[in-house]
């Protein structure tokens, strides 16, 4: 049944999650700006997705899709019809009425059913992502070039038509766009809306940053703006955990930590690969003040021996660990599909899942700004340089301790 499903789905699926579809998305964006391409990322909203999915064509979807039907989709029908809903305030309660619309809140079915819904989207768009109602649309061209704008306005037009069809309803207020390579004539065009972009009545405006599955993306792919905003949150709890840590219990403490800082300095630093040190600086910071948090040391106390003997890597050797670890999980049938085809054996055409030990082709790249820092580079060159011993590691978990290993002694040898 895993074949019926749109590879670029992300939502709901074993292997995949927002990291992994913004590796994706960012590594096509990352590609086209290292051929000297600028490219337009559109953010759509769907406006209560789950509650507007239409029973009769959901149904359909099963029987067209899955091969579903008899009982079975009479089970389904069942699972869906006769659902009411009430409004409770106090001791008064509303007269209930009747869904005809949606997939239950909280099912466990309820996500499965609305990636089937979505299943025919993409037919209409090329380039795309998709995290469970979430839909990411992209489009590369060349600097000087006329048509994007009347190209992407034909696809939006299409895909509004598609939504009406299908109950469901694109929200234009929320919907957001980027332009990455702000200098070609299209962000100008933009800018000036003398070639607007349009989501049925409504003008889309361009922005500097657009927040896509928790991250703020930038025009220039730096991830300034959202290493900016994960240092202020992290100070701001680092400052809030300090004031009760007296209270708290001290097996708990690094509970917490790692429950608001490293989680929150780890979420997609993958993409952070490549980044200038001074970028990655401040998030160094953070877990510095962490890490003397949690240990009780001042300030001034030098930080290197905080750090190993909590057994933390640094930010830098942090970054290459979730590479490392993305790597691993495609070769493997670990990982989504789309991370896997953009890694290929070094002269060999044979499958990647039996040959973990073999280097991987690192693809040709222009600008190290860019290119270098795309996943489909940045995966090959780390996992080259990489011991045998650790990339013939045979399980998951063996590799996660031996790659640690390596790389904390990487972060610590001249100390």
């Amino acid at each position: 049944m895993n074949n019926i499903f749109d590879p670029l789905q992300s939502g709901f699926k074993k292997h995949h999650s927002c990291e992994t579809a913004l590796v994706q998305i960012c590594n096509d964006l990352l590609m086209a700006r290292d051929r000297g391409e600028c490219s337009i990322l559109i953010l759509l909203d769907l406006s209560a997705a789950f509650d507007t999915v239409d029973h009769e064509i959901l149904l359909n979807r099963l029987q067209e899709y899955c091969g579903i039907d008899g009982l079975v989709l009479q089970w389904f029908s069942s699972f869906l019809a006769g659902r009411t809903q009430r409004v409770t305030l106090g001791p008064f309660q509303s007269n209930p009425v009747l869904l005809k619309y949606g997939v239950p809140q909280g099912s466990i079915l309820s996500p499965l059913l609305f990636t089937i819904y979505m299943l025919p989207l993409g037919k209409i768009i090329q380039t795309y992502h998709c995290y469970a109602d979430d839909t990411q649309l992209y489009m590369s061209f060349k600097p000087d070039t006329t048509d994007p704008i009347p190209k992407i306005n034909t696809c939006l037009a299409e895909l509004q038509e598609w939504m009406n069809e299908n109950c469901l309803k694109l929200n234009a207020d929320k919907t957001e766009v980027l332009v990455i390579g702000g200098q070609c004539l299209t962000a100008k065009q933009l800018q000036t809306q003398s070639m607007p972009l349009r989501l049925g009545t409504s003008d889309l405006a361009s922005s500097n940053t657009v927040r896509s599955l928790g991250l703020l993306i930038d025009g220039e792919l730096n991830f300034r703006s959202q290493i900016s905003a994960v240092v202020k949150h992290s100070f701001f709890d680092l400052r809030n955990i300090a004031k009760i840590k007296h209270l708290i219990p001290s097996e708990v403490l690094p509970t917490l930590v790692h429950a608001f800082i490293s989680s929150r300095l780890d979420y997609c630093n993958a993409l952070y690969a490549g980044l200038p040190n001074k970028d990655l600086h401040s998030l160094q910071l953070v877990q510095n003040a962490a890490a003397r948090l949690l240990t009780s040391q001042p300030r001034h106390c030098h930080i290197t021996p905080i750090l190993r003997s909590l057994h933390w890597l640094p930010i830098k050797w942090r970054i290459l660990f979730k590479i490392g670890m993305l790597t691993f999980k495609s070769l493997h049938g670990l990982g989504p599909g789309y991370l896997e085809d953009l890694l290929q054996l070094r002269h060999t055409s044979h499958n990647l899942r039996s040959n973990g030990s073999n280097d991987l082709t690192i693809p040709r790249v222009q600008l190290k700004t860019f290119g270098s820092r795309a996943f489909c580079h940045a995966a090959p060159t780390l996992w080259n340089a990489l011991p045998n011993g650790i990339k013939t590691a045979p399980t998951l978990d063996t590799f996660k301790s031996k790659l640690k290993s390596h790389l904390f002694s990487l972060a610590f040898m001249s100390t």
